[in-house]
This record gives C-alpha cells, structure tokens and sequence, in this order.
C-alpha cells in the first residue's frame, strides 16, 4: 500500500530529530501519501526538521510557540492560506523541567506543574479548536501519551498527571467534535529512546524492564507508532475516537514483571 493517505494534508508538531516518535508518524504518513507540514519551536529545531522534512517531500515549515496565542493563530492562518482545509493533526507536544522528572513527585513546584500542564496538556485542546475550523470534510486529531498517565512510574512525576489530563481531553474532545466527522485519540507507546525519554531519570533501566517483560518482548518502534497513526487518520480509522491505543508489545497488561524476572 502507498496510497492510504493520498490527498490528505495535515500538520505534524513536536518533531525534533529522526528519533522523534513524531517524525516515525511523519514518516509513516508520507509514505502512504500524505501531504506534510511541520511546526517547531525555534531557530535550532527548525534547522533539524528541515532537511527531514525535505526528505518527505515538504517545504511547510512553521515556527510555533504553543504558549502564545498570536504564534498559534498565525500558524493556522498560514494552514488556511495555503491549503484551505485540513484532514489531520499530529500532537507530539510535552515539556517539563528535567530537574524534576527524577526523585518524588512530591517536591513538584507550583511553576513546572502549571507550565507541565499547559504546554503538554492544554496545547492539545487550543489546536484542537484551531484545526477543528479547517477539519471542513472531517479528519483525525492524535495526540501521544504514556502509561505514567495511570500507573505510577518511577520519575515520570508530574507528566504522569499531565498525560493523565491529556488523556482525558482526548475523550472530552472526541465527544465535542464528533458531530464534525473529526475522531480524536491518543497514542501510548512504551518507553522510547528519543530526546524526551531521555530526559526522564532512569530511561535506560526502564527501556531494558520492558523489553524483557512485555508479552511481546519488545519495545514500540518508530515503524509501529507510525502504521498505527495511518490506521487512525486514513479512513479505516473512520469508527474509532476518544481511544487511548496501546503501542507498547503488550506491557500494559501486566500485573507483574515475568516469573523468570520476578
């Protein structure tokens, strides 16, 4: 197949280098078709995304802060003026202070939960409204989580409170935009070796624990999260919204690590 998404325009934000999970999305959704633009944050983010995404095919590139009001609306006006209309979204947005996605979750600042919350939480429902206006013939929001969002995982903190939030956005806005043919989910894969993972305390272990104990054996891959992101916004996603769907080889399911690791 290599044409799922032929016809289909849509944005992708959060992209910050070829490891991203948003780029695997990218990737996937440009070879079945899809026609891209990009947001980034910044002289430096923007010098990595362009040349990947030239390698798709695109020169749509926008600078975005999703803190300001006035760089989001010129962002869908430049969407607008271009294109017309849209088919799909891309949220791959989270930020928190590195400084407190280690240690207890107790000592979270007013400040990072407030500014954890707002960029990787209320950003998805203020594009969500933009985009919704150029969803015109319907279309797919996704948004990306993770599973600290309902089980406590060691250093994740505040982003499992923020995913958490995020997660039930999802379903708030699915509900909300479903009259307009626009389905809204989110993805949750497993622990990742990307720029954000990173940032987390313990990313190295946590990565090793799952691969060794999810019913699969392995970890997501870029390759996963993309196919599975094509599936929502083409339209054999048509039925599905206000889903959280599971990219992480079964991990979630479990109770407790395997006999063997016990």
């Amino acid at each position: 197949m290599a044409d799922l998404m032929k016809g289909k325009r849509g944005l992708v934000m959060g992209v910050a280098n070829e490891r991203s999970i948003a780029w695997g999305i990218a990737s996937a959704l440009a070879a079945e078709g899809a026609e891209l633009a990009f947001s980034y944050q910044g002289e430096a983010f923007g010098k990595r995304v362009e040349p990947l995404a030239a390698s798709v095919g695109s020169d749509f590139l926008v600078d975005v802060d999703v803190t300001n009001d006035d760089s989001l609306d010129a962002c869908f006006a430049a969407l607008k003026s271009r294109w017309g209309q849209m088919d799909f979204l891309i949220h791959a947005i989270a930020f928190s202070d590195k400084n407190e996605l280690t240690g207890r979750f107790i000592n979270t600042t007013r400040g990072n939960f407030q500014n954890s919350l707002n960029i990787s939480c209320f950003s998805f429902i203020d594009v969500a409204a933009r985009a919704a206006n150029l969803m015109t013939e319907g279309g797919s929001l996704i948004t990306l989580t993770f599973q600290g969002s309902n089980r406590v995982s060691p250093n994740y903190n505040v982003m499992g409170v923020a995913k958490a939030a995020l997660e039930s956005a999802t379903r708030y806005l699915a509900n909300d935009l479903g009259p307009q043919g626009i389905r809204v989910n989110a993805i949750s894969p497993g622990p990742m070796k990307t720029l954000a993972g990173a940032a987390i305390g313990g990313a190295r272990a946590t990565f090793r624990h799952t691969e060794a104990n999810a019913p699969l054996r392995a970890n997501a891959t870029l390759e996963t999260i993309g196919g599975t992101a094509v599936w929502l916004c083409s339209p054999y996603g048509a039925a599905t919204t206000g889903e959280v769907i599971h990219v992480d080889g079964g991990y979630h399911v479990l109770g407790f690590p395997q006999a063997e690791n016990l």
